[in-house]
């Protein structure tokens, strides 16, 4: 193989991969803001279920450590912190159901839902929209 050929080889690869790696991370972001907003919204209808906050509130944390310690490809970081950021105040909604205080939960929960629309803006400026809302 020529080192031409090499080259245009190399460059393929790197072309296929970067989406690739970046795919997996929107597949893992999607499913982790997914879940967060689902519990969240069906935690809202149901505020005084201080049990149900419990469970929504573990399951967040989850949720936080496992994006905190996720692979993120280069092509996509600047849009990590703000996933960090929605889980987080997403976790903080439940904290706050789960303490019987239903005005701290509605303030994460909205928070939550601004940022996700940041999230959203920064995704599709890098040129990786994600699908919905």
């Amino acid at each position: 193989m020529t080192r031409r050929n090499l080259l245009a080889l190399g460059v393929a690869l790197l072309l296929v991969a970067t989406p690739a790696l970046a795919g997996s991370y929107l597949d893992r972001l999607s499913l982790l803001i997914t879940g967060a907003s689902t519990d969240s919204e069906y935690l809202r209808a149901r505020l005084t279920d201080r049990e149900l906050a419990r469970v929504v509130h573990t399951s967040a944390e989850a949720r936080v450590k496992a994006a905190s310690v996720m692979t993120v490809p280069k092509e996509i970081a600047q849009a990590h912190p703000h996933l960090l950021l929605v889980l987080e105040n997403h976790e903080r909604a439940a904290e706050a159901a789960k303490d019987g205080n239903p005005q701290r939960f509605l303030v994460y929960h909205q928070r939550a839902r601004d940022e996700e629309r940041v999230l959203r803006g920064v995704l599709k400026q890098l040129g990786f929209p994600l699908p919905g809302k």
